[in-house]
């Protein structure tokens, strides 16, 4: 074997350091030829003033070894705490997240005995870039952000994973149908990119009936593309069902740097019992593994690992009287997998890697495009609380503004929490203290969707006529035309 590769290692907080330890055990028993450098994260460095929960010196060695097995951490309650996860995941540019869960029945009890797919979630972007705003009273906002790049680079990945894995199918989940603009893109971008790809088959759901099938029928997917927030949903949702969240490993990969972890958390209230379940934080040490070249080590343990299952060893999240045979420590669960290293299971499906080709994946970078842009309007967001609160009262009042600030904009609609409320709105819609109004060029049509240019004086002069007459603005958006392409959704009714 060639030398032996550094890698980071985070012992985590709760259960983190007993289940580090026993896979530890199990890496150097197989000699995986990984030389570990050690550092401190999570509840110990947050406790001590340090509000991100990492230190430099932690940062120095994950950018100098590239590489993180890490266990889970705990993030002390109160004192806005920022997800120490989120932040490595994000700084490090680790923009996909691979989540691998089967079904390990009988061993493992599960309704899905059949099931055997990967997550791969978009890890940067989405409503996890936290932009958020109290933005009056009654609202607060989350921004959505879904970039071409990044939707570009995880969708190629899945089908690089897929193909590399020989996986036959790549589905694509998101909500476009009501988010045309955001999940559109990424849609756009799937169908564009599956087209490289003619030997798999890709297939596109709407989230919701999708996360309902996974939870029903998993055996029907393969490879599961998506964003963020849906990605963090239905991988739980799949790790559950195959009988425990406490089996499931997960890698981070980005083009530098890459962390390998259990998904599920530091589970406190059994730290210190030796109960613990280490097969999490195993998996995702075989994962890694295959990232550093070492993917014939991962397939000898991952095959011991099943052997062991097979042997009815279990921990206490998966042991069951009397179809177990031995209620394991965690010392005991990890012992009896560097006892079974070099067996291949009998009834389980032995793991099999190709190691005759590089299993490692990369994509390329962004070739970005350019496009017109054209300035069609805006859209200015105000709170106002009329007495009466009216739509038809803020209507015109926006309407004369628009005059008052030389009239080469005109009012087109105003929504209220997205349902249009003026011109001809319903009296029965409930209304906040949000209100979206849409201001197009004066000479644009009234009704449909076609839209003239839009000198940006004419938006600057509209706000210095609001701020004089004392209306706050409290957000404005501008309307844009990409290549004659609408990049805004219409309000409901235009």
């Amino acid at each position: 074997m060639s030398a032996h590769i550094p890698i980071t290692v985070a012992r985590g907080d709760g259960i983190g350091p007993e289940i580090m330890d026993a896979v530890l055990r199990v890496l150097e028993a197989a000699e995986a030829g990984i030389a570990p450098e050690f550092i401190d994260i999570g509840e110990k460095v947050y406790l001590a003033g340090n509000s991100s929960g990492i230190e430099q010196s932690a940062w120095d060695s994950i950018r100098r070894t590239k590489i993180l097995l890490k266990a889970p951490i705990t993030t002390p309650q109160g004192g806005g705490y920022k997800s120490l996860n989120v932040t490595i995941r994000k700084s490090l540019g680790l923009f996909a997240n691979v989540r691998p869960v089967q079904a390990f029945n009988p061993y493992v009890e599960t309704h899905y005995p059949d099931m055997d797919l990967v997550i791969i979630r978009e890890n940067e972007e989405d409503l996890y870039a936290g932009i958020e705003h109290r933005q009056t009273h009654d609202v607060t906002q989350c921004l959505k952000l879904i970039t071409r790049p990044g939707s570009e680079r995880i969708i190629r990945y899945a089908f690089e994973y897929a193909r590399n894995y020989d996986r036959k199918k790549v589905t694509c989940m998101i909500k476009d149908n009501i988010m045309k603009v955001t999940d559109g893109l990424f849609h756009d971008v799937f169908d564009e990119i599956r087209t490289e790809y003619p030997e798999i088959e890709a297939s596109q759901q709407i989230i919701d009936i999708g996360t309902a099938r996974v939870a029903t029928a998993p055996e029907r997917y393969d490879v599961i593309v998506t964003t963020n927030l849906y990605g963090d949903i239905i991988s739980d949702v799949v790790a559950e069902v195959s009988g425990s969240v406490g089996m499931a490993g997960s890698a981070n990969i980005g083009t530098e740097v890459s962390m390998f972890e259990a998904i599920h958390g530091s589970a406190p209230d059994i730290a210190g019992t030796n109960r613990a379940n280490p097969s999490g934080l195993l998996n995702g040490a075989l994962q890694m593994l295959v990232h550093i070249g070492r993917p014939a080590i991962a397939e000898t343990i991952h095959n011991a690992w099943l052997s062991t299952l097979e042997a009815g060893i279990h921990t206490a999240d998966i042991y069951r009287p009397g179809h177990s045979t031995h209620l394991a420590s965690t010392d005991e669960f990890s012992d009896a997998i560097v006892e079974r290293l070099g067996r291949v299971p009998k009834r389980l499906r032995p793991w099999s890697i190709d190691t005759s080709r590089d299993t490692r994946i990369s994509v390329p970078g962004y070739d970005r495009q350019q496009s017109t842009k054209t300035l069609v309007g805006v859209d200015v967001f105000v709170d106002w609380v009329g007495d009466p609160m009216s739509a038809d009262t803020i209507g015109k009042g926006i309407e004369k503004l628009a005059t008052a600030a030389g009239g080469s904009l005109k009012l087109k609609m105003i929504t209220n929490r997205g349902v249009k409320v003026y011109p001809e709105g319903f009296p029965e819609t409930f209304l906040t203290d949000h209100w979206r109004c849409r201001l197009v060029a004066s000479d644009a049509p009234d009704t449909g969707a076609s839209y003239t240019p839009v000198d940006p004086e004419a938006i600057v002069n509209l706000l210095g006529a609001a701020v004089e007459a004392g209306i706050d603005v409290i957000k404005t958006e501008n309307l844009y035309l990409f290549d004659g392409d609408r990049g805004f959704s219409l309000g409901q009714g235009e």
